[in-house]
This record gives structure tokens, C-alpha cells and sequence, in this order.
């Protein structure tokens, strides 16, 4: 990657992860959990979200982390459920940036504007965490989602061993078998939203 490219990839890259963050932030206050509003994790400041570690081995191994937004299950009318639309809820907003990326990526191009850098990473990076957090490895959004599915006491245990779970998680990216395996609904994705970005824009 050369210093272009780091222009390019670093804010959309964090606006990437702080409109994630952000989601799950909000439909947890929507759905009765002040906490994350609390902790001042609905702001739309950076540094409220960005680890700063986290962000330069996205950047750099294109896997990182973000500070987690902390929210209450218990304030849901519905535990399980509630839990279900908060984990979904940063993948869903990623997924709408991801086409929103495409559009102004097409769109950008066809003019020849040199600001089509900033959308095409804006739309990978969005697709990858989209995906990525669709895993069902603990931390990632998916393996709450999975969790909530379970029948309460398999869930009970999902949770007590969810540390050991990390490692598979750690050991699958640096290896290249979770890469290996996104990889294709990545870019599958990625085609979608341009191939839909050219169809609205001909």
C-alpha cells in the first residue's frame, strides 16, 4: 500500500467502523438500553470508538478491532430477540454504506474524479466488516447471533467458553482459512452493489 492509498483507506475505514459501532449503539437505546448512550458511545467522534491499535492492524493486516459498545440485555422486552437486532444492527449499516459506496463509486468514476479512491475503499472495507462480523466466532456479531438461536441453558455454556472460542477466531485469520472462506461473498457483494450502482446510474 503505498501513502496514497493510506489517504484514501483510513477515513473510510473509520467511518466504516464508527457508523457500525454506532448501530449497535442505537437500536440497543431503541430498544430500552440507555447504556451505550450513557457512556457517550452515540457520539460521532472517532476517538469515542476507535482502538488505536485496533484501527492500525485493520489497516495494516486488514483485521483489527474497535472499542466494543457496551450494552444491557436485560432492558430488552425480549432478551434473545433484542440481541439478535442489536448484533445485526452494525452489519446492516455496513451493508447500506457498502451500497451507498458503490453508487458514489460509479458514479465518481464515470466523471473521472479522483475522490472514486475514497469510495472504492469505502465500499470494500464496508463489505469486509459487513461480512466479518457475520462469523459466528466470538467476539464477532454472529456468534451472538448464533447464541441467541440456542436453547437457553446451550447458550449458558456458549458464554462460559466463548474465551477458548477466541483463539479459533485469531488462529483462522492469521492462517488465511477465514479470509479463505469471507473471500468470496466479499467480493460477491462488491459486484452486487457496483452491478446495481451501474443499473440505477445507465
Amino acid at each position: 500500500m503505498d501513502i496514497s492509498t493510506y489517504i484514501w483507506s483510513i477515513p473510510a475505514l473509520i467511518i466504516a467502523i464508527v457508523g457500525h459501532e454506532i448501530g449497535h449503539g442505537y437500536v440497543s437505546y431503541l430498544l430500552g438500553d440507555d447504556t451505550a448512550k450513557r457512556d457517550g458511545r452515540l457520539s460521532l467522534n472517532p476517538l469515542d470508538h476507535i482502538d488505536p491499535v485496533g484501527l492500525l492492524f485493520m489497516i495494516v493486516f486488514r483485521f483489527g478491532w474497535a472499542k466494543a459498545v457496551p450494552i444491557n440485555p436485560f432492558y430488552y422486552k425480549n432478551r434473545k430477540k433484542g440481541t439478535i437486532l442489536v448484533s445485526l444492527a452494525g452489519v446492516t449499516v455496513n451493508f447500506i454504506f457498502a451500497i451507498l459506496g458503490a453508487f458514489f463509486f460509479v458514479w465518481t468514476s464515470k466523471h473521472q474524479f479522483v475522490i472514486s479512491n475514497f469510495f472504492l475503499h469505502f465500499l470494500w472495507y464496508n463489505a469486509m466488516l459487513g461480512v466479518f462480523n457475520l462469523v459466528p466466532l466470538p467476539p464477532l456479531d454472529g456468534s451472538k447471533v448464533l447464541a441467541s438461536l440456542l436453547p437457553s441453558k446451550t447458550e449458558f455454556y456458549f458464554y462460559q467458553y466463548e474465551k477458548y472460542f477466541y483463539w479459533i477466531l485469531f488462529l483462522g485469520v492469521v492462517t488465511g482459512v477465514i479470509p479463505r472462506i469471507i473471500g468470496p461473498a466479499v467480493e460477491g457483494l462488491i459486484q452486487i452493489c457496483v452491478g446495481l450502482a451501474m443499473m440505477l446510474l445507465s
